[in-house]
């Protein structure tokens, strides 16, 4: 009895502890239930459902970094890094974990845009980059704050 007693309290504590989630300042956790989005958890502790719900993604407010290195036809290869932030966390989640890849790709389209023009400094380059980023990230709540090139 004493035992079965012991037990159920050992299970029922570790039932409560995986239920409760901290989530620290300047994130935000998006939890899954069956693989879709259910709910956004703000910054402080929360309770969540053990086995149906799932933090998917551990978004950070802040801002975020991203190295990327393009190779070009006919030029030097362009290598810099982009500083983005998330905006929305709601319209971020979704796509949150290509958010790399939207990225790179993005990089590459209006790099290899900016080929055609003859003699493009990288100053004018880092902002054509910026803003054709920020056309594509703007709509899924993130943002490009700056874009530093490397000098060639």
């Amino acid at each position: 009895m004493l035992t079965s007693l012991v037990l159920c309290i050992i299970v029922s504590s570790a039932l409560l502890a995986s239920a409760i989630r901290h989530v620290p300042a300047g994130q935000v956790y998006s939890l899954h239930r069956r693989g879709k989005p259910a709910r956004l958890l703000q910054p402080g502790l929360h309770m969540v459902l053990p086995g149906l719900e799932r933090v998917a993604n551990r978004i950070q407010l802040g801002g975020q970094t991203l190295r990327f290195e393009e190779p070009l036809p006919d030029a030097h290869d362009v290598r810099g890094t982009v500083y983005w932030q998330v905006l929305e966390p709601e319209r971020a989640d979704v796509v949150f974990g290509q958010v790399d890849q939207l990225i790179r790709c993005g990089a590459r389209d209006a790099l290899r845009g900016a080929v055609e023009v003859d003699h493009v400094d990288r100053h004018d380059l880092g902002i054509r980059l910026k803003q054709t980023l920020n056309s594509a990230l703007r709509e899924r709540g993130m943002m490009v704050t700056r874009v530093e090139l490397d000098a060639a």
